[in-house]
């Protein structure tokens, strides 16, 4: 039987994040240098999100791109970029087949200006498809997501449109710019490494979390059953005990 066949349908995540990790090492390990990686790491972006709109997943954000990634060499970072237009044009027929809708998160503004046009080409083609919601994290950092909020949010208060008094957890969510998302229920990160490395540092505050040695570019969607068979194996009690899970009326 197959891994897929294992996973209950009714216990799916419905947001599902992931930090990409590992495509320089698995080069490394061929004799290549980091680009190659990269190239090869868009087989397991395909895979596993065909794997995740076909179980049932319905919101799947993929750690493509942070802040910090600009301190990178030159060369890898403008082939990153050349990368991502040419996974966008290749990719599309398949978004549209399998009704993936394409969002981001993150300062895309800073993006090459050809990347900003095929990304919002995109977008704007899968805007009405019903199925998985990709969420591309661009140019994006936990740390920015939370300061641009504050501001926000500072800037509301003294236009009068927010009063101090009713700032809670839920408006600083909706302030971020996963606000249309639920937050994530299971946080998969490759390569074995062990941090967040400054990713959706509000929204994963109770999410499950699974690291595996796996470098990203041999991730399939067999590694994703796995990471799902693990989640469901976990009682998530968001700071209550197992007997206030098992029978919700005990006090």
């Amino acid at each position: 039987m197959t891994l897929d066949k294992l996973i209950d349908k009714e216990n799916i995540p419905k947001h599902v994040a992931i930090i990409m990790d590992g495509n320089g090492r698995w080069a490394k390990k061929k004799g290549n240098n980091r680009l190659f990686g990269h190239k090869n790491g868009v087989t397991a972006v395909k895979e596993t999100t065909e794997a995740a709109a076909t179980i049932g997943i319905k919101h799947l954000t993929l750690y493509a791109f942070s802040t910090e990634n600009w301190n990178r060499p030159k060369m890898e970072v403008d082939g990153l970029m050349s990368l991502l237009v040419s996974a966008i044009e290749n990719e599309s027929k398949t978004l549209m087949k399998n009704q993936v809708r394409l969002t981001t998160i993150g300062d895309t503004s800073q993006l090459p200006n050809n990347v900003q046009t095929k990304l919002q080409e995109l977008i704007n083609k899968t805007s009405d498809n019903k199925g998985l919601n990709l969420n591309l994290a661009l140019n994006y950092s936990g740390k920015w997501d939370i300061l641009n909020a504050v501001k926000n949010i500072t800037k509301a208060v003294k236009n009068d449109t927010l009063d101090t008094e009713q700032i809670n957890y839920d408006t600083i969510s909706e302030y971020l710019s996963t606000k249309n998302m639920p937050d994530p229920d299971l946080l998969i990160r490759t390569s074995g490494e062990y941090r967040l490395s400054n990713f959706l540092l509000w929204e994963l505050a109770y999410a499950e979390f699974i690291f595996t040695d796996t470098l990203w570019p041999d991730f399939r969607k067999e590694n994703l059953y796995q990471a799902i068979l693990d989640f469901q194996k976990r009682e998530r009690r968001f700071g209550q005990i197992s007997e206030q899970i098992i029978n919700p009326n005990k006090k």
